[in-house]
């Protein structure tokens, strides 16, 4: 993500060698492991130094505090998400608009549950955290990959295709996110998913979209 963090909450360097981000890796899934086991409150740099293995002043050359810890976890989680979809978008280019919302809702929606524990850790954990920077330059990448799929598709005629595509990011996000902090079984998380399918498919086709046959429940 290509956003400078607050100046407090900058990692001291970044890693230049495979040994190096081997050991951002560890360092990365050891504070998950702790955020998912403890919770934030008790998170510290010293228990994720044990539990990723390296010392204390390994830790320390990267992260002076827990804030810049998840600071930098949070945006390459943001970074690797919005690489997903991003890549969705380019590959469903000139596709019926029924096929580019369902491949949008799909990336983003098994992007979020592939490890819903993880998800919900980085949810909570972000609360602490001055991300306004980092969660315009993750939207600004979305608003741009959607909207540029969405105009390549055949038929498309949108009188206002900013406000169409902030609205069905805006739902589709929303939606997800009331999913985890519910923490709905899985059973209702697959219903309201094809429900949202259904939903932004009815939207864009009035605000615009191709005409195309409704969505069959799977």
């Amino acid at each position: 993500m290509e956003v400078s963090p607050p100046r407090h909450l900058k990692a001291r360097k970044q890693p230049r060698q495979a040994r190096s981000a081997s050991t951002i890796d560890a360092i990365f899934e050891a504070t998950i492991q702790v955020l998912i086991a403890e919770g934030t409150h008790r998170l510290t740099t010293t228990r994720v130094a044990e539990r990723a293995g390296v010392s204390v002043g390994t830790m320390y050359q990267y992260f002076p505090h827990k804030q810049s810890l998840l600071y930098a976890l949070n945006e390459r989680y943001l970074d690797r998400l919005a690489e997903r979809v991003e890549m969705t978008c380019r590959t469903h280019h000139g596709r019926p608009t029924g096929e580019m919302v369902e491949a949008l809702i799909a990336a983003y929606w098994e992007a979020k549950t592939e490890r819903s524990d993880v998800t919900r850790a980085l949810y909570s954990s972000a609360v602490e955290l001055d991300n306004e920077a980092l969660i315009d330059a993750f939207a600004k990448r979305m608003d741009a990959a959607t909207r540029a799929m969405l105009l390549s598709a055949p038929n498309a005629r949108y009188e206002d295709i900013d406000l169409v595509n902030l609205t069905l990011l805006s739902v589709i996000f929303g939606t997800v996110r009331n999913v985890f902090e519910r923490n709905l079984p899985s059973s209702d998380q697959q219903a309201i998913c094809e429900e949202l399918k259904r939903m932004c498919l009815a939207y864009l086709a009035m605000a615009g979209g191709e005409v195309f046959p409704p969505i069959q429940a799977t």
